[in-house]
């Protein structure tokens, strides 16, 4: 009579199946409640701690809730599921104590691909998954083991809540940058829009947020001339439109209350606005603003002669058509990246 061969539970090879998607940023589960239920499931278990199951868990867990962690720092703009990871995390650590770790230098598993930790904390969970882990990765019946080390899983959740808890402030928090001041207002106060352009321009160095939250405090604030009011809003609006993967909320906030100071029920006789005639490249917008601005410097532009008078670019139908399109982005941004409307409005 031959021995079974171990197996995960169907529900626990299901749950390896929906992680994996995630953590390699190919979901197929829905990421939001998929890692809601995770830290749910995680806080239940830290009152089990006193029995082989707890431990079993909380070993599966810790590893798990590290494994997802980049994902919801990167990836889901939700104050509650940070919480949930948070308040997990922060009770497992509570169990750990480092100073147990009887391991010999170098015994710890470092640089853990993310699949591979899914695949494990999942496995520990359970004997049978440690055990269909065993047979999968050809391990002595003693190696598992480490995973339990408690200075290991110390390590691992040191490491979450340090991420988790930097990436709540990049997300929710202030965003200070006051520090373009020195790069975009001249000695006379003036605002430089064609340095604007050229950092907007320059998308390789993640500049394109900064330069969008930086434009909308000015416009906020009432800091620019008239002459200088429809350049800023372009590179509020440019900001926005090249931001594929969305802002957080600690730039849409601000973004959101410049685009609401403008009146979107207005009219003209304008058969066609400046604006239009730009393709959607970010070379052709980049062309046209510095054109408006420095024409000598700047004399090629897609805006043909007849439709760059001031009255043009300057007409209030101009500034709600590109207000619409920039409303509709943000919008946009909050379905891809969920979250509660708290999230996106306090």
């Amino acid at each position: 009579m031959t021995e079974a061969t171990p197996m995960l539970p169907a529900d626990h090879r299901e749950l390896i199946s929906d992680l994996s998607g995630i953590v390699s940023d190919y979901p197929y589960a829905d990421p939001e409640s998929t890692l809601a239920l995770l830290a749910d499931d995680a806080a239940e278990a830290l009152g089990r701690d006193a029995t082989p199951e707890g431990r079993r868990e909380r070993t599966g867990y810790t590893i798990l809730l590290h494994a997802t962690c980049w994902y919801v720092s990167a990836r889901i703009f939700s104050k509650s599921l940070f919480a949930s990871y948070i308040q997990a995390l922060d009770g497992f650590r509570a169990q750990l104590d480092r100073a147990s770790c009887t391991c010999p230098a170098g015994a710890h598993p470092a640089e853990l691909d993310s699949e591979y930790q899914v695949e494990a904390g999942v496995s520990m969970l359970t004997e049978a998954g440690r055990a269909a882990f065993a047979e999968d990765y050809g391990l002595d019946e003693e190696e598992p083991a480490v995973f339990d080390c408690e200075g290991f899983l110390a390590d691992l959740a040191d490491e979450a809540l340090g991420r988790l808890r930097e990436a709540h402030q990049e997300l929710f928090g202030g965003i200070d940058v006051s520090h373009l001041d020195a790069q975009f207002v001249r000695d006379d106060g003036r605002l430089d829009l064609v340095a604007l352009q050229e950092a907007i321009s320059r998308s390789w160095e993640d500049n394109t947020g900064p330069v969008a939250l930086w434009s909308a405090r000015r416009w906020l604030t009432g800091q620019a001339r008239d002459e200088e009011r429809i350049g800023l809003f372009l590179c509020l609006w440019m900001g926005i439109a090249q931001t594929y993967e969305g802002l957080p909320p600690s730039y849409a906030r601000d973004l959101a209350a410049a685009l609401a100071t403008i009146d979107l029920d207005v009219s003209c006789e304008h058969p066609q606005h400046p604006w239009s005639t730009a393709d959607s490249t970010v070379q052709s917008r980049y062309r046209a603003v510095v054109h408006l601005y420095a024409p000598e410097d700047h004399p090629d532009t897609p805006v043909p002669a007849e439709l760059s008078a001031r009255e043009l670019w300057e007409c209030p139908v101009q500034y709600a058509q590109l207000a619409r399109k920039a409303l509709e982005d943000l919008e946009g941004w909050r379905t891809m990246r969920g979250g509660d409307d708290e999230d996106w409005e306090d």
